[in-house]
């Protein structure tokens, strides 16, 4: 029967929230780290990163959940948290899963915890296979969008100066200064770290589990996952892509649950053990 256990890891600056989700039996079918995605988008989808380990460690693969520094039950606070801390914080929880189970843990990130991980399976001695949820293409592109969020947000504040552009923005982060978005203090560290990220393919012989959610009834890739699919596969990665139709539950304004991704990524993962 599966077991799960609720602890603290030790690391830099504090300890680390975790979960670990254990299968049943003496067979295992591999081990896993999850990050998760980036501010709110974390809070929307911690039912379904739950319900994804937990189908996981049905079907025999060992889950850490971690909560990086600032983020969840952690120590630390957000404003204060750095880019390179927490690709810190996944090196650390890779290393201790590889050394509770005896296997170089898959990284699976979603949404900004794609860029993450990528960043991350760069890093380490032996490349570990990725699985990707929704992910994150830039993260220039994806910090655009937030301070975005900030300048529309002044137009509704009685008091705040004018809105200027998300350059100006930029040049607060290069001065030292933080940028609070939507109820979080965005750190330098934090923000430049992201505004450099890139997704990239794992180096070596290490594959790739793509999920992709769409809205509709065909499920299929879109244009850009497809050819971002493709410049990967040319370039030597062992990806295997899947659409499935489901919410986007990571910014719908109920927490949402999408059975479908869940079932699929079961799937996927299979094939890595078949």
């Amino acid at each position: 029967m599966a077991h799960t256990e609720a602890f603290y890891l030790p690391q830099d600056q504090g300890a680390r929230s975790c979960i670990l989700h254990s299968p049943g039996g003496t067979a295992s079918s591999g081990a896993i780290v999850y990050v998760h995605p980036f501010a709110e988008e974390m809070n929307k989808t911690r039912r379904m990163a739950a319900m994804q380990a937990r189908a996981l460690s049905a079907a025999g693969w060992t889950v850490l959940q971690i909560d990086l520094y600032g983020c969840g039950d952690s120590d630390g606070d957000f404003a204060d948290a750095g880019w390179d801390l927490w690709l810190h914080d996944i090196t650390e929880a890779a290393d201790w899963l590889q050394r509770r189970s005896g296997m170089v843990p898959a990284l699976w990130g979603l949404r900004a915890g794609c860029l993450l991980v990528s960043q991350v399976a760069r890093q380490m001695a032996v490349p570990p296979d990725l699985l990707l949820w929704q992910p994150v293409f830039s993260g220039r592109q994806y910090l655009q969008q937030i301070l975005r969020l900030k300048l529309a947000g002044r137009l509704f504040e009685k008091d705040s100066p004018a809105p200027s552009d998300t350059e100006a923005l930029r040049q607060q982060f290069r001065r030292g200064e933080p940028v609070e978005v939507a109820g979080y203090l965005l750190a330098p560290a934090l923000a430049l770290g992201l505004d450099a990220s890139e997704l990239q393919p794992p180096p070596g012989s290490a594959r790739v589990a793509w999920m992709h959610v769409v809205d509709t009834g065909g499920a299929e890739l879109s244009p850009a996952v497809q050819g971002r699919v493709e410049a990967w596969r040319r370039e030597g990665a062992k990806v295997a892509a899947r659409a499935v139709a489901g919410p986007a539950f990571w910014q719908t304004q109920e927490i949402t649950e999408c059975p479908a991704l869940v079932d699929g990524t079961v799937a996927a993962l299979a094939e890595w053990t078949a």
